[in-house]
């Protein structure tokens, strides 16, 4: 990234930056990717599935949290008006699995967390699903604690009812797994396909490859969830660095007077740096960014600080590679070839 004449950097006549870094920090980019899996999730979502839960795994810094905001503002987008007319309609919620630095998982910090998004007008008194109107504390239910884990549950599955959620999305969903001992997983997916079935509401778990082994804990689970594969945009494919530099252009046009339009020239080695992950990018360049306003100029210089270090970039490949190696292999999917019908031979032989 420098100028192979006098190895200086290359800087542009820009002195002045009008627009703000921060403003890549608001930059949700709906890529080719996230459209890709939002078309499968939408067609996957509905009534009676008997997928409880769907799994979205994919490397760090793909942008997995950008698509699990993209599923909710989209799906609460295209019902405005069903919402105008049910004031209590909440057809999609999203929710980030706490860490909350405990030993095990805290389900009661995650039930906490959902309430919290449930709050509003609705149709029926608040208090019906555990909320006091006047204080917006928990109900103590008769008979239990209002802070007890069965009233917090009680609560969501009212309170998801009440809403009408057609689902919910757990991002950082990992949390569950890093959080809790081996012996105790299948409890865990167990809990949140029994809250699906009891409230109709699916589960959409977004987050790292760990996730992955969660479809291997039985064969009750592994019938009633789906994994997607969130991919990264990869150097060997035409096709992803055409959408890969696409995503750059939209970083460029966000802040015209900084890149000066000369960011898209870049594109092949910040998708070598960045391994084709969009969240990863959106770092790099909000610091690049960053910087270029402490200089008070745009200068190459300023991107190359910016990038991955060679151990940092070493260290997450290394995880994507175990991580593609483990779930590639468990999507494989076969149809066995059709087997004639003996009936039809036998018909064929007689004539």
């Amino acid at each position: 990234m420098t100028n192979s004449n006098n190895n200086k950097p290359v800087t542009s006549s820009l002195s002045s930056l009008p627009d703000s870094p921060e403003k890549l920090n608001q930059l949700r980019i709906k890529h080719t990717r996230i459209a890709q899996i939002m078309v499968e999730l939408d067609t996957l979502i509905y009534p009676e599935s008997q997928d409880s839960i769907l799994l979205v795994c994919g490397p760090s810094g793909v942008g997995k949290s950008t698509l699990a905001r993209h599923m909710v503002d989209n799906t609460l987008k295209n019902t405005v008006a069903q919402m105008d007319s049910d004031a209590g309609l909440i057809p999609a919620v999203y929710v980030e699995a706490p860490s909350s630095g405990e030993n095990d998982f805290s389900w009661r910090l995650f039930y906490q967390r959902i309430l919290q998004q449930l709050e509003g007008e609705l149709g029926m008194p608040k208090s019906d699903y555990g909320i006091d109107t006047t204080t917006g504390r928990l109900v103590r239910p008769h008979g239990a604690s209002g802070n007890s884990l069965a009233a917090l549950r009680t609560a969501v599955e009212r309170g998801l009812r009440a809403r009408g959620t057609r689902f919910l999305v757990i991002d950082e969903a990992a949390h569950i797994i890093r959080q809790t001992r081996r012996n105790r997983l299948e409890i865990q997916l167990d809990t949140l396909k029994s809250l699906a079935n009891e409230c109709g509401t699916q589960m959409i778990l977004v987050g790292s490859y760990d996730l992955y082994q969660l479809v291997s804990l039985s064969g009750q689970l592994a019938r009633r969830t789906h994994v997607l594969h969130f991919e990264r945009y990869r150097q060997d494919n035409d096709a992803d660095l055409r959408a890969f530099q696409a995503c750059v252009q939209k970083f460029q046009d966000a802040l015209p007077h900084l890149w000066s339009k000369e960011l898209v020239q870049h594109t092949a080695a910040l998708l070598e740096n960045t391994l084709g992950c969009v969240g990863t990018l959106s770092a790099v360049l909000t610091r690049a960014a960053m910087l270029a306003q402490q200089d008070k100029r745009w200068t190459v210089d300023a991107l190359r600080r910016a990038l991955l270090t060679e151990a940092q970039r070493k260290q997450i490949l290394e995880e994507i590679i175990d991580g593609e190696s483990a779930i590639n292999p468990g999507l494989t999917r076969t149809m066995p070839r059709a087997q004639k019908s003996p009936v039809a031979s036998q018909n064929r032989s007689v004539a």
